[in-house]
């Protein structure tokens, strides 16, 4: 048994996620989750929200609520939506807990006794107009580098380039919109990055295995112009984790508090010490020190593009500086981003899908399957109406929903809801176990590569093979001439019914619990082989017909979503 821990990118508290955020790191976390638990291996999946950090700060203004509490409840709903997509964390915790907080200090305090802070003297942006300093996400601008007119004072949303607040031409308050900006002198920590460039660079190029996505936005950063550079790790802000070395106070640095990009993934951990204070684990270290059994560990790590190179440089900067036994990444599967209807996502013109949106028109498992395959895996893929109509009414209603009832409610019409007995395999079946057992060592070998559109690709044709083999023995035709041949394929049928169920759980878990309901099948492990597998289900189980397991989208439905989510405006 093999142990994974399994992480996917913390979003930021500031609201509800569109579906490209879904897709680009908590959903196809949850796939794999789901798979290696299937396979009988010990996961712990953790995720978190973000809480840190001027998004926080300007979204509890907009709230009019204190930042502790506008926090609070978000993360309640986050949770709650996460959970509405079946999206299985071991825990999902917060960036500000008590855990973090020690835990973003204790690091602190180690790196700066190894040399790798460094405290500097620096300008920063002041707004009189506010009076107060304003950090880079407090700041907007025109990107110097692409033009976009609304880039952030940390990184252009547009070209994903890296920058500072003085480098944006014609720079606004985000708070007052105010434009009289001076710059002041004060002073803060750097990690000094730069100084760890080739145990980085060294560490990324023994990655071998990473996607091209991941190693290629690592090395860019790497060698960039002047190549690695050191990383601002402090701002003035008064919400966030006090500026600590460990327990002792840091002299010079009082009202300050951490980056957001320098506790946020050390909340991997810290949601780790989270999960046992909640009781739901009992040790933390043996999935996170390798003194203390973490040397078994595959970890893997999943997020969108944009999160690349804080989580192959920034924070491995900080686990590697520590001279600490931390576990560190193996695996970083990174995704590209997923536009709406030829543009991007945008909420404030209410444009696209956004995650609580969805779950009201329709139950997770349509999602699910649209967007794992379709996941931006090699390239940016894009959401459209009519594709998802066309994913959901062929794949889910005609290929698995339409297999399920046609078997059940046949079997039901001629033999009762008890699986028939009669009849041996003939050469068809042979065939077609034959086929399924390529079928499935295939699935098994991309869902293990977390190749996520291949293996949703090869699962579909699991289904479809079914569907042949259905409709080439016609049981309904054989009834006639042989009923005993007729009770062999649809005991069959229910079998690759209950197999079909297994199989998909990762992809669509309520439809496989709906579909293993119906089948009495108290057995759900994962297929040791194709042939013992469908015969799991005996002459004489008794099962029942299921519902519906996915309806049909009608054009009507589809054209009133693509009206109501299109951002236009009377």
């Amino acid at each position: 048994m093999a142990r994974h821990l399994i992480t996917s990118a913390i979003p930021y508290i500031n609201g509800i996620k569109h579906l490209g955020n879904l897709v680009g790191s908590q959903l196809p976390a949850d796939l794999f989750a789901r798979y290696q638990r299937a396979r009988g291996h010990e996961v712990l999946f953790l995720c978190a929200t973000d809480e840190h950090g001027t998004p926080a700060e300007l979204a509890a203004a907009k709230a009019g609520k204190p930042v502790a509490e506008y926090c609070a409840e978000m993360h309640g709903v986050q949770a709650e939506i996460a959970q509405g997509f079946r999206l299985s964390f071991d825990h999902f915790g917060r960036s500000s807990s008590p855990e973090n907080h020690r835990l973003t200090q204790h690091f602190a305090g180690v790196l700066a006794e190894r040399g790798l802070i460094r405290e500097v003297s620096e300008t920063q942006m002041y707004s009189p107009t506010d009076g107060r300093y304003l950090p880079d996400r407090y700041i907007e601008g025109t990107c110097p580098n692409c033009g976009f007119e609304d880039a952030r004072g940390d990184q252009c949303d547009n070209c994903t380039k890296q920058l500072d607040p003085v480098d944006l031409i014609d720079p606004r308050s985000v708070i007052s919109g105010a434009t009289d900006l001076e710059m002041r002198e004060t002073k803060h920590l750097y990690l000094r990055q730069s100084e760890m460039k080739d145990e980085l660079e060294a560490w990324i190029d023994s990655k071998t295995d990473w996607p091209v996505l991941t190693t290629s936005i690592a090395k860019k950063w790497l060698n960039d112009g002047d190549g690695l550079q050191d990383r601002g790790i402090t701002r003035d802000l008064d919400w966030g984790i006090p500026v600590r070395k460990g327990d002792a106070d840091w002299p010079g640095m009082e009202g300050k508090v951490f980056y957001v990009w320098f506790d946020a993934p050390i909340e991997y951990i810290a949601a780790s010490q989270e999960w046992v204070g909640a009781g739901k684990g009992t040790d933390w270290e043996r999935w996170w020190r390798t003194d203390k059994g973490a040397g078994d560990v595959r970890y893997t790590q999943f997020m969108g593009k944009d999160n690349v190179p804080f989580h192959t440089l920034s924070f491995p900067a900080t686990i590697l500086g520590s001279g600490e036994p931390w576990k560190l990444v193996d695996y970083i599967k990174s995704f590209n981003y997923l536009n709406y209807e030829g543009g991007q996502f945008s909420t404030s013109r209410g444009r696209g899908v956004f995650m609580d949106q969805a779950l009201e028109i329709l139950p997770a498992d349509y999602w699910r399957w649209w967007l794992l395959s379709h996941a931006p895996e090699s390239s940016d893929a894009e959401f459209t109406w009519e594709n998802f109509q066309a994913s959901v009414n062929k794949d889910l209603a005609d290929v698995l929903g339409n297999f399920a009832s046609r078997v059940t409610k046949f079997c039901r019409s001629k033999f009762g809801e008890t699986v028939p007995e009669g009849g041996s395999w003939g050469p068809r079946e042979e065939a077609l176990v034959a086929e399924l057992g390529e079928k499935l060592q295939a699935y098994e070998a991309q869902m293990d590569a977390m190749e996520v559109r291949k293996s949703a690709a090869t699962l579909r044709a699991i289904w479809v093979a079914g569907n042949e083999y259905l409709q080439e023995a016609a049981p309904w035709a054989t009834f006639k001439e042989d009923p005993e041949t007729a009770a062999m394929q649809i005991r069959l049928g229910l079998n690759l019914i209950r197999l079909y169920a297994v199989l998909s759980e990762p992809f669509i878990p309520d439809a496989s619990a709906q579909l293993l309901e119906a089948l009495a099948a108290t057995d759900a492990a994962w297929p040791e082989s194709v042939e013992t597998a469908l015969q799991a289900l005996a002459p004489g189980h008794a099962f029942t017909v299921p519902e519906v397991t996915f309806r049909k989208i009608a054009d009507a439905e589809r054209e009133e979503w693509q009206a109501r989510f299109s951002g236009k405006r009377d």
